[in-house]
């Protein structure tokens, strides 16, 4: 009797092998991470309700300072709702206003949680990395590649950015770094040829995984997003079903420019889910909700540092408390909705 094929999960429920104890919690790491739209939104939201009681007017300056936090305007919609309903002509505690705007934010964001998942059926599974230049494709690979060959993976990297020697030379000290065989070539040599013959490797050597990194490309560039779309086409010609995962890295610093980047990169290569960057740099933070509310991809993880730790596995509960300033012990449940299942499952 043919088995199911096995899915492997690279979220927090995953076995990992022992480690040193963690100088920071995850949690404590995303607040940190996340404070300066933390500190955006609670400064705000104080001096909204500050002495003042709930009418038209404060609940307008709520919704700007939401819209302006690029929560998307449903969102803001939904909070703002919230806030008012049996609230009018009474001063409202800036407190319960947060907690408001945890408690909507995670409505939006646990239905997109999810961990990135290797199906078993399909050997090597293929992750071809897209996005824009400077996003961080290149850390980020090399940070999931750490985290799978902890979990007992093989992993084949290609350096599929051909037009920057830096990338090529960083991928190649990730991969020595982690044990994983790089595949690379000279500058200015064809992606979509590097693509098939990393394919080619993780087949011959029996790997799990091949993850292929692509240069950074404007998505307004619409000769670049063909040369994407033949790479996805060439691998295609070494194994019909890859790639099985299309991540797209997007910089948190880009704020709305985010949002397009999910729609033509999405429409060209087929994106599966997302992995932000660079939260740490940003005031406006609210942008990864906008992204959830629009397009219901699943986000895999967010970086929120430079360090390899600071590459989060994505909780939408603790994203909801950090951002709206919340400590991760308090009691109240933040969404009604189910946690997507994150532990190793049978497809």
């Amino acid at each position: 009797m043919t088995q199911p094929p096995r899915i492997i999960d690279l979220g927090d429920n995953a076995p990992a092998p022992v480690e040193e104890p963690a100088k920071k919690g995850l949690f404590k790491r995303l607040k940190e991470g996340l404070s300066r739209s933390t500190s955006t939104m609670t400064t705000g939201i104080a001096s909204v309700f500050t002495k003042r009681r709930l009418d038209g007017t404060t609940i307008d300056d709520l919704e700007d300072l939401l819209i302006q936090a690029d929560l998307g305007i449903e969102t803001a919609t939904a909070i703002t709702d919230a806030v008012s309903d049996g609230r009018y002509d009474r001063e409202v505690d800036e407190a319960d206003v947060r907690r408001i705007v945890a408690s909507e934010v995670a409505k939006v964001l646990t239905p997109v949680e999810a961990p990135i998942l290797l199906d078993g059926s399909h050997k090597p599974h293929v992750i071809l990395v897209v996005g824009v230049n400077g996003a961080g494709k290149t850390t980020t690979i090399g940070k999931l590649a750490k985290k799978m060959t902890a979990l007992g993976k093989s992993v084949v990297l290609g350096a599929g950015d051909t037009f920057r020697a830096a990338a090529i030379d960083q991928l190649k000290i990730w991969g020595e770094r982690i044990g994983a065989p790089v595949v690379a070539r000279d500058v200015g040599a064809d992606s979509a040829g590097l693509a098939f013959d990393t394919i080619a490797m993780a087949e011959e050597t029996e790997a799990d995984v091949v993850m292929i990194d692509t240069a950074g490309r404007l998505q307004n560039k619409s000769e670049l997003m063909s040369e994407l779309e033949k790479v996805v086409r060439v691998i295609r010609k070494r194994d019909e079903t890859a790639p099985h995962t299309v991540l797209l890295v997007l910089d948190a610093t880009t704020g709305q420019n985010a949002v397009n980047q999910v729609d033509v990169f999405g429409k060209a290569v087929g994106v599966t889910g997302l992995v932000m960057t660079k939260l740490d740099g940003t005031a406006r933070g609210g942008i990864l909700v906008a992204i959830a509310e629009k397009f219901g991809l699943p986000v895999h993880a967010i970086g929120v540092g430079e360090g390899e730790d600071d590459l989060q596995p994505f909780v939408a509960d603790n994203f909801a408390r950090a951002i709206a300033g919340l400590d991760e012990t308090s009691d109240d449940a933040l969404s009604d909705s189910p946690a997507p299942a994150t532990s190793e499952t049978s497809a």
